[in-house]
Formats: C-alpha cells, structure tokens, sequence
C-alpha cells in the first residue's frame, strides 16, 4: 500500500505562482506513475498532470504552459509548480500513485487532497 500526502493549497490571488508537494510513504516510489487531479465544486474530478518513471511528461490542456509536474525520487515526492493561476483553478487537489504507465486513468491510491482558491 502507498499513503500519499498533499501540502502547499491556500489562498492566493489571480496570477500568483504556488507549489503543492506530495510525499509518499512507498519505497517503490521510483516505479510508480504519479499524477496530480482536482476536482472543484459540483464538478468531476478532473486530470491535471502525470510523470511517470521514464522522461515523459503529461498535461490537461487546461494548464499547459502554466504547471509544471516533477518528482524526487530520493525524497519520494512529487511536486506541482503552479504559475499565473486563475480563479478556474480553485479546486480541491489530489495527488495519485499508480503502478500502471496510463497517465490520465487507473490510478490506485490517492491522497487527502489540498485546498486551492485563486480569487480574482
């Protein structure tokens, strides 16, 4: 079983930068896919972005440009660097580990998830 741990959510205002970190208690953390979902009110959760073991990278249209997912696995966490955020990113925000490399679905464990809210 992997826990994972999200930390980092608060408020900020419309085109501030934020960095929610995810820590996992696994010693395979090297293996697994890692993703970053959210989910806002009355809305589906929804993918964000995925590294996996190997060199690639993997994001919703929806942050292109303005996220960026990395992960150290030494430290076994994976991190979300957030830039020029905005209001429609207020969400709750999920960290998830899967064992599969399917980058946007079969995630098998998730964390409690962090608060964001961007006001405008």
């Amino acid at each position: 079983q992997v826990q994972l741990v999200e930390s980092g959510g608060r408020l900020v205002q419309a085109g501030d930068s934020l960095k929610l970190s995810c820590v996992a208690s696994g010693r395979t953390f090297s293996s697994y896919t890692m993703g970053w979902f959210r989910q806002a009110p009355g809305k589906e959760r929804e993918f964000v972005a995925a590294i996996p073991w190997d060199v690639s990278l993997y994001y919703a249209d929806s942050v292109k440009g303005r996220f960026t997912i990395s992960r150290d696995n030494a430290k076994n966490t994976v991190y979300l660097q957030m830039n020029n955020l905005k209001p429609e990113d207020t969400a709750v925000y999920y960290c998830a580990a899967s064992r599969l490399r399917l980058p946007t679905t079969n995630y098998g464990y998730w964390g409690q998830g962090t608060q964001v809210t961007v006001s405008s």
